[in-house]
């Protein structure tokens, strides 16, 4: 018996309830989970009645914690060994994977749904594979992601999805090239990300783009060289009256309008890049021949920084603790998991990141 967030139907709110777990089976393993982050996607899941997923959901998706038992047949990892729990693990047979591109994975490798309420044993579907708001959860063994001893869970769980999205899409769905001028439209948790991520990259310039005095003043602490308050006037007319025009350009808001922002701050030859997820049915207010074909900008999407989790999380957990990224700083507060649905209701407006503890 162990206990995890449930959002049991459309309407309903989440509650913490009792679940119950069968073994874990073939490549799979069962982790104990010590931290796991509070991320838009579930509050995405809840405000969309489901994203499409069979109810009843288990949330959480940003965990990290001990493996605590392996199914047969799992070779990478053992019991007690420290991981991040990744929501995406290339699948190696989708065309992407054979044609030598694992980052645009198309069919990710996943444990099967072993996860059950305690109430009536309905299977619970745990969102992107994961379910990590939880005690425990149960993975494919590829998605634990072994860390050092020395990163503390808290700052672990940012790994598997908010940071290494936002640092991602600036390493590796778009690189940033050393030298390069960057905007990140959005400095919420993701786009902070982004700030670390084209840091880290060796940008040359960084303009962060907020509506929020408060996230401006972290986004230069954590890196960004020029701040632009969309309150003031025009954040694009800002943004290139400072830099002439960006070599790459990251959206890290929700609205469309960001990425028409994103667009628009590039100069010649630039690149736009999507982070984060758009409502439906929302299309691009652009002039094709003005913002793109004549300044030849190229549009990207990114998901969850395309990482491929067993080589890029092992990379960022080393560059925190070597003092290249500042992964404390996005740590808000902790919570337990009693209190995790009603933090829920929070996510973006209670600092950068709240976590939830487990230990």
């Amino acid at each position: 018996m162990t206990r995890g967030v449930v959002y049991a139907e459309a309407g309903a709110r989440p509650a913490v309830e009792e679940i119950t777990l069968d073994p874990p089976g073939p490549h799979e393993v069962l982790v104990r989970v010590h931290a796991c982050g509070l991320c838009h996607t579930d509050v995405h899941i809840v405000e969309t009645g489901g994203w499409g997923m069979p109810f009843p959901i288990l949330l959480g998706h940003e965990g990290a914690g001990v493996v605590e038992e392996v199914g047969a047949e799992v070779t990478s990892v053992v019991s007690g060994d420290r991981v991040v729990v990744a929501w995406r693990a290339p699948c190696g047979e989708c065309p992407s994977c054979r044609r030598g591109d694992p980052r645009r994975c198309s069919s990710q490798l996943r444990g099967r749904r072993r996860a059950h309420r305690a109430s009536d044993g309905a299977l619970l579907t745990p969102v992107l594979r994961c379910g990590t708001l939880a005690d425990r959860a149960i993975v494919h063994e590829a998605c634990a992601v072994k860390i050092p001893d020395e990163l503390p869970f808290e700052q672990a769980a940012l790994l598997a999805c908010g940071f290494s999205t936002g640092a991602g899409a600036a390493l590796w769905s778009t690189p940033v090239r050393k030298g390069s001028t960057v905007a990140v439209i959005g400095c919420g948790g993701v786009g902070l990300a982004v700030v670390q991520g084209a840091k880290l990259a060796g940008a040359g310039r960084i303009v962060a783009v907020d509506v929020a005095a408060e996230k401006l003043a972290v986004a230069r602490e954590l890196g960004a060289t020029d701040l632009v308050d969309a309150r003031e006037s025009d954040p694009v007319e800002q943004v290139r009256d400072l830099t002439g025009g960006v070599d790459f350009a990251f959206s890290a808001i929700g609205a469309a309008a960001g990425l028409v922002q994103a667009v628009r701050v590039c100069g010649y030859a630039g690149t736009a890049t999507l982070v984060g997820i758009p409502p439906a049915g929302v299309g691009l207010d652009i002039d094709l021949d003005a913002d793109l074909f004549a300044p030849k900008v190229t549009i990207a999407v990114t998901h969850g920084g395309d990482t491929i989790p067993q080589e890029d999380f092992p990379f960022l957990a080393r560059a925190a603790l070597d003092g290249k990224l500042d992964l404390a700083r996005f740590v808000t507060r902790t919570i337990s998991l009693q209190e995790a649905p009603i933090a829920l209701g929070a996510v973006g407006r209670d600092g950068i990141r709240t976590v939830v503890t487990l230990y």
